[in-house]
C-alpha cells in the first residue's frame, strides 16, 4: 500500500532529487518575516521550528512575529499604500502577471515543497501552483475593470457609483494547500489597490515564504506584500487588532473567526470569512450511481480530507444504499495512503501530530456513539514513521451522531440513509454549517428544488466541487461570511463611493429668507 509503482518510481525519485537541494536550503537560511521589501528576523529574536508530516524532521527555523513585528509590517503597508493605490492598472497588472509568470516557472519546486510542508499529495500539489498562477492572471486582467461602478440617473440628477480600495489589509491563511489559497486572498487585494500584510498558518509556512519573494522578484513595490510568520494568538491577534489594518479576510476555523470579530471589533474591521464545513453529498437513486461514486470518494478522500469543501456526510437514498455503500467500501480499502512526493499516493500524512490524534480521536467517537467503522479506524504506519491515517468509512450513523455533525477534515466519511427528498433536506440542513452541497439525480425537477432548499452558499449539481474563478465562493451559517470569486471579491477589499451630478435645474429649498 505504500510502496510505490514501477510506473511511478522514475517521478517519485525525481521528486526527492528535486526535493533535496531545496531543503538543504531551506534548513540553512530559514524563515524570516518579508516587510518593507526585505527579509527579517523578528525584533525579538524568538523563532520556532516547522516539521514535515512525512518525518517529524525539522524543516526551518521560522521567525516568531509578535506586535512589534505586525506594526512594523503595517506601517510598511500604510505607508506603500497610496502609491500603489494611484498606480496606473495598466502597470499593476503587468506586476501581477509578472507574479504569475515567476509561480509557474517555480511550479515544480512550489509543489515539492507544498508535499514536504503539509504531506499533501503530489498529484493534487503538481497542479496546485498552475492554479495559484492562475489566481493571480485572472485578478490581474480585472485591475482596470475594479473600479467599475453604476449609472443610476434620476430627473434632475446623474448618479454613478465607482470603487476604491479600501486601504492595507491583512490576509491570515490556513495549512491546507497554503500556496493556492494564500493567492486566493491575496491576488484580488493587490488587483484592487491595496497593500498586503499576510499571516500564514504556522504549520505550513514554507510556501508562504517563497510567495513572499517571488513577488520581490517580479517586482512588486516595497510594503505592497508584507508577510509576517508566527502563532494566532500573537501575530494574528495583532495583525486583527491593529488600527492600520482596514479589513481582515480569514480562512479557517470557525472558532477563530469568532474569535477574530471579537478582535477587530474595536476599530470597526471589515471581515470575510471562510470557514468550516459539514458538506453533505445527497445521493438520491434515480442518479448515474457509477458517477456518483467517483464523486464521492474523490470530494472526501483527495488532499487528505483537510479541505472546507469536503463531502464528509454522505446522504443515501435507502432503496440504493446497500449495493452503493458495498462498492464505496471497495473503493476507500483500495485508496493508496503512501509518501506525499510518490505521483501513486493518494492519501498522504496529514499536517501535524495535533491533528492526527484529532482525527483519531473520533474512531472512537463513531464507536461509542453505535456506529460502525466499516473502514479504516486506525492510525497507518506509513514511510517516513508521520502523520499517516488510515482512510475511514463510517456506517449505520445517524444525523444527530458527533460524527455526523462535527467537522474531522480528514479522510473520514460518514454515510446516513434516508428516506425520501424531505427527509434529505431535513438531515443535510440539520447542522450548524452551511459551506456546500452536492446534489446527484437524474430528475432536474428535484435536483432544483433541493438545491433551492439547501443551507448552503455553493451547491453543486451532478458535479463534484469545480472551481469557477468568476462565481462566488463562500458560505452561510457557522461556515463563513461573504464571497470570494470574481467582482465578489472587489466588493470585499474595495469601497462604493456615490457621485451625484447636479443638472442645476432641481429647486433647492430656502430657510432664513
Amino acid at each position: 500500500m505504500d510502496k510505490p509503482t514501477p510506473k511511478s518510481a522514475n517521478l517519485f525519485q525525481a521528486n526527492r532529487d528535486r526535493a533535496a537541494p531545496l531543503l538543504k536550503k531551506l534548513r540553512a537560511d530559514g524563515i524570516g518575516h518579508m516587510i518593507d521589501g526585505k527579509i527579517v528576523p523578528s525584533i525579538s529574536g524568538e523563532t520556532f521550528e516547522t516539521k514535515s508530516p512525512v518525518d517529524g524532521a525539522t524543516l526551518a527555523s521560522v521567525a516568531r512575529g509578535n506586535a512589534e513585528d505586525i506594526d512594523r509590517a503595517a506601517t510598511a503597508a500604510a505607508l506603500a499604500f497610496k502609491s500603489w493605490r494611484d498606480m496606473a492598472p495598466a502597470m499593476r497588472r503587468k506586476l501581477l502577471h509578472r507574479v504569475a509568470d515567476a509561480i509557474e516557472d517555480n511550479a515544480d519546486d512550489i509543489a515539492v515543497l507544498e508535499c514536504i510542508d503539509t504531506g499533501q499529495a503530489y498529484r493534487f500539489m503538481a497542479k496546485a501552483a498552475i492554479r495559484a498562477a492562475e489566481n493571480f492572471r485572472f485578478f490581474a486582467d480585472r485591475c482596470a475593470e475594479a473600479r467599475d461602478g453604476l449609472n443610476t440617473p434620476s430627473d434632475e440628477h446623474w448618479n454613478v457609483s465607482t470603487r476604491v480600495p479600501i486601504g492595507p489589509v491583512g490576509v491570515i491563511t490556513p495549512w491546507n494547500t497554503p500556496f493556492m489559497l494564500s493567492t486566493w486572498k491575496i491576488a484580488p487585494a493587490l488587483a484592487a489597490g491595496c497593500t498586503v500584510v499576510h499571516k500564514p498558518a504556522e504549520w505550513s509556512p514554507v510556501t508562504a515564504d517563497l510567495l513572499a519573494k517571488l513577488a520581490k522578484q517580479a517586482g512588486v513595490p516595497d510594503g505592497v506584500l508584507n508577510t509576517v510568520h508566527g502563532y494566532g494568538e500573537e501575530a494574528g491577534k495583532a495583525l486583527t487588532e491593529h488600527p492600520a489594518i482596514k479589513a481582515i479576510g480569514f480562512v479557517g476555523e470557525s472558532a477563530t473567526g469568532s474569535a477574530i470579530m471579537k478582535q477587530g471589533a474595536p476599530t470597526l474591521k471589515r471581515v470575510h470569512f471562510e470557514l468550516g464545513g459539514k458538506n453533505p453529498v445527497i445521493v438520491f437513486d434515480d442518479a448515474d450511481l457509477d458517477r456518483a461514486l467517483d464523486a464521492v470518494v474523490f470530494m472526501i478522500y483527495s488532499l487528505n480530507g483537510e479541505r472546507c469543501t469536503s463531502s464528509s456526510r454522505l446522504l443515501i437514498q435507502a432503496s440504493s444504499a446497500e449495493k452503493f455503500i458495498e462498492k464505496l467500501t471497495a473503493r476507500v480499502k483500495a485508496l493508496k495512503v503512501g509518501h506525499p512526493l510518490d505521483p501513486a499516493t493518494e492519501i498522504g500524512p496529514l499536517i501535524h501530530e495535533r491533528h492526527l490524534a484529532k482525527v483519531c480521536s473520533y474512531f472512537d467517537v463513531a464507536r461509542q456513539e453505535g456506529a460502525v467503522v466499516a473502514v479504516g479506524g486506525k492510525a497507518h504506519d506509513g514511510p517516513g514513521g508521520g502523520h499517516y491515517v488510515q482512510p475511514t468509512l463510517v456506517t449505520g450513523a445517524t444525523a444527530k451522531m458527533r460524527v455526523a455533525q462535527e467537522e474531522v477534515f480528514g479522510p473520514f466519511l460518514t454515510v446516513i440513509p434516508f428516506r425520501e427528498e424531505t427527509d434529505a433536506i431535513e438531515i443535510a440542513n440539520d447542522v450548524r454549517y452551511g459551506l456546500t452541497g452536492y446534489v446527484w439525480t437524474n430528475d432536474m425537477g428535484r435536483a432544483l428544488r433541493v438545491a433551492d432548499a439547501l443551507e448552503a452558499g455553493m451547491i453543486w449539481l451532478n458535479s463534484e466541487n469545480v472551481r469557477h474563478l468568476p462565481t462566488p465562493f463562500g458560505g452561510m451559517k457557522a461556515s463563513g461570511i461573504g464571497r470570494d470569486g470574481g467582482d465578489y471579491s472587489f466588493d470585499f477589499y474595495m469601497e462604493t463611493k456615490h457621485v451625484s451630478l447636479a443638472r442645476g435645474t432641481h429647486k433647492i429649498q430656502k430657510l432664513g429668507i
